[in-house]
């Protein structure tokens, strides 16, 4: 597995239920390999603009990413989890995709000056 892949993992939802569903592998963390991931939903409606990236069947990298429906890569939605965790991979976004979703996310936890 590397980053950029879209893999399957059981993750908590908001409800607290777990469930399996699919994420990005946003980057592999320092120390015992673990992965940075953010969840991946078909609920279009959820999409902060901005900020989550919708991927659809128009994109050229849906169909190499293994997702059945256009969906929102929610980066509000961050985990870390073990390699162990991930259950396996089913595609991957372009590397494009992955260079934007990282830059978001770098943009909104940079620290402000007053």
């Amino acid at each position: 597995m590397i980053e950029a892949d879209i893999a399957l993992t059981s993750i908590p939802q908001a409800n607290g239920l777990i469930k399996n569903r699919p994420v990005v592998l946003l980057r592999q963390m320092p120390g015992f390999g673990d992965f940075l991931v953010c969840g991946i939903s078909t609920q279009l409606h959820q999409e902060i603009k901005g900020f989550d990236d919708k991927i659809c069947l128009a994109d050229t990298d849906f169909s190499d990413s293994g997702l059945k429906a256009p969906s929102i890569i929610r980066l509000g939605f961050l985990a870390v989890l073990p390699l162990r965790n991930i259950l396996g991979t089913i595609g991957f976004i372009s590397t494009e995709r992955h260079h934007l979703l990282l830059s978001r996310l770098c943009k909104h936890l940079e620290i402000k000056t007053l």
